[in-house]
């Protein structure tokens, strides 16, 4: 049985299930915001130089990390976003698509704005991939210095290979890696509540933050200083879009009672363990997490602190998979190759092109930056620009999906917004200091989806002008019989009931026609298998010409061959070994219309050149393989 969140339930299996699954979660889904503590309260006080280390500010800053963590993350997120899944699929890019495909009757300009502004908050995730792994492993291996300072000089390359190490074993799918990551996350997060929970117990007046009079006091005493420690305070939810975008690959529930039961009790007590430590003794401020900790456990904290900041690393990763299996369903990437790592998670998926190129690009940042103080004016821009995005698209899915009232969605949206602008007005400011280089990512990533996006439907209006009805194909034949040669031509096409070109193109070519035409149509659907019986449907256009559409479900390789040869109709008769397919190569020509036109137009050629193979994405053999070239002047 599949239930709404995408996952698939054995009989009997689904409590077991569940606490592995979240086990998995533990360690792939909460990695970023669980290692938060290392340096947010630090961070806190460093931005706002100048704020005194005492009781009435320690008390405002903990009231404000608390209200973050269970506005931000807590309701917002846990509750309502997690809510917006699109077949299991959670991220921003489902999201938009949930958004546009509830308001069919928008105009095209408005409906045009609610996708780009989904595909720039998309876009700002990529950026922040890039960043997130960089900066978790660098902080990790710069905190090695405190037990080893002979080894400053090499913390770069030393980052750049524990991050190349981490992309290598992304390919053994997110199952096992977070069955691997989850016992150490465990162990984290243990860790990190009893450290808080003795400092807690020692002064259990700091209890007193979770009182948002203590927040707004700040505010008001201390306004520009406070405005400029919430650019800090945002690092106690950083996290959440990746938490969202992570969905797919485990489902709502086991990250909905990972949160509740173990992560958001270890991180509050942490913070507040921290905030009583700050008021016993302000010198702790330079570094309060280890503070927490007895001078026998610093070594090992350290230790354990690296593992679980290389881990913070794989919630970006794993959601940079899944936003990107959607943007290319959704038609906004060109075709890649994806695995499904799992039988029951729609979502768990490994993408090499993207792996890759995400190592490349964080090792090169690595490099680039050299350490995590120089990356950390980046750190947030890209998170707080998506959250007011998220917030927008969640309004249109409240009241045009979920059919709230405008009142219902309205106050909650706008309760959301006050929150994001806040967060994001603190962080608007450091775009000067490295915040562009998310932005320019992401502008980037822009660039190529918009490009992919109007290219293919530019390139599908140039090929339908030369495409007509199969019905009235076959009715010239009729009228003009043609040679027909022994056979089977299987033609791949993505429209019904229209003339494939390759076939055009070969009857101009050869003027012959097979005995047998099969027109070939390959649909996806939002199950993990199609059974055999319900596969294939054909429909019998007469003159030996055949409609089939091959169903498959997302766990499955779309093996086109043996699909076919799995037909048993008494009148279709389809054999392998005296089959060859056609296939469409289109080769683009871009125009000379100007020059920004004509870059658009070569960066489009370029995609769709480098696009996966249709011979090996759909298992066809290759010497039975006949591509028709067809020049298509954009």
């Amino acid at each position: 049985m599949r239930k709404d969140d995408g996952r698939v339930d054995k009989p009997g299996s689904d409590s077991k299930y569940l606490l592995i699954t979240s086990l998995g979660a533990l360690g792939v889904v909460f990695g970023d915001i669980g290692t938060s503590p290392l340096y947010a309260f630090r961070e806190s006080f460093h931005a706002a130089e100048g704020l005194p280390v005492d009781e009435r500010s320690v008390l405002g800053i903990l009231s404000l990390m608390f209200w973050a963590l269970i506005l931000v993350v807590t309701l917002k997120y846990m509750i309502f976003v997690l809510r917006a899944d699109n077949h299991g699929e959670g991220g921003i890019m489902a999201l938009t698509a949930l958004a546009t495909n509830a308001l069919p009757r928008l105009n095209g300009r408005k409906m045009g704005g609610l996708v780009i502004l989904g595909l720039f908050g998309t876009a700002l995730l990529y950026g922040d991939g890039v960043i997130t792994p960089a900066i978790s492993v660098l902080s990790a291996v710069e905190g090695l210095d405190l037990v080893a300072p002979n080894l400053a000089g090499y913390v770069a390359p030393v980052a750049a290979g524990i991050l190349i190490g981490l992309f290598v074993i992304q390919r053994h799918g997110t199952a096992r890696v977070g069955s691997l990551f989850g016992p150490v996350m465990l162990l984290w997060f243990g860790t990190i509540a009893a450290l808080g929970a003795f400092q807690v117990i020692a002064n259990p007046s700091v209890v007193a933050a979770v009182n948002p009079r203590f927040a707004a006091d700040l505010v008001i005493e201390h306004p520009l200083l406070s405005f400029f420690a919430l650019g800090a305070v945002f690092l106690v939810v950083t996290g959440s879009e990746a938490l969202y975008a992570d969905m797919g690959h485990f489902g709502r529930r086991p990250i909905r009672l990972t949160w509740l039961s173990l992560v958001l009790p270890a991180l509050l007590l942490n913070y507040f363990g921290q905030g009583a430590l700050l008021i016993d003794d302000p010198s702790a401020i330079e570094n309060p997490f280890y503070g927490l900790a007895p001078d026998w456990f610093r070594v090992p904290l350290i230790l354990l602190a690296t593992m679980a900041a290389v881990i913070a690393s794989q919630a970006l990763i794993s959601g940079a998979f899944s936003l990107t299996q959607q943007a290319v369903q959704l038609g906004y990437l060109p075709r890649v190759d994806i695995d499904h790592t799992s039988p029951r998670e729609i979502g768990q998926v490994y993408l090499g092109t993207v792996n890759w190129t995400l190592m490349v690009a964080c090792v090169l940042t690595v490099f680039a930056f050299g350490s995590s103080s120089n990356l950390a004016a980046a750190y947030g821009v890209a998170v707080t620009t998506t959250m007011v995005i998220t917030s927008i698209l969640l309004y249109v899915v409240m009241r045009h999906r979920w059919n709230w009232s405008r009142v219902l969605a309205g106050s909650l949206t706008a309760g959301f917004l006050l929150i994001d602008l806040a967060f994001f007005s603190a962080n608007i400011i450091k775009i000067a200091d490295g915040g562009w280089f998310p932005l320019v990512i992401g502008l980037l990533v822009v660039i190529v989806m918009v490009t992919w996006k109007t290219g293919r439907a530019r390139l599908t209006s140039r090929l339908r002008k030369s495409e007509l009805p199969i019905e009235r194909f076959i009715g010239s034949i009729l009228q003009h019989p043609q040679s027909r040669v022994p056979g089977t031509a299987v033609f791949l096409t993505s429209e019904l009931g229209m003339t494939p070109p390759q076939l055009l193109a070969n009857l101009r070519q050869n003027n012959v026609i097979h005995e047998t035409v099969l027109l070939v149509t390959v649909r996806w659907e939002p199950r993990p298998r199609v059974q055999r019986a319900a596969r294939a449907t054909v429909h019998d256009l007469g003159e030996g010409f055949h409609q089939v559409l091959l169903r498959y479900g997302f766990m499955e390789t779309p093996l086109v061959p043996d699909a076919l040869a799995d037909i048993t109709l008494a009148d279709f008769g389809f054999d392998p070994e005296d089959a060859v397919y056609f296939i469409g190569k289109e080769s683009v020509i871009p125009s000379h219309r100007g020059m920004v036109i004509e870059l658009r137009d070569r960066l489009f050629a370029v995609m769709h050149r480098n696009a996966t193979s249709v011979i090996r994405f759909f298992g066809l053999p290759p010497e039975d393989v006949i591509e028709v070239g067809v020049q298509v002047p954009m």
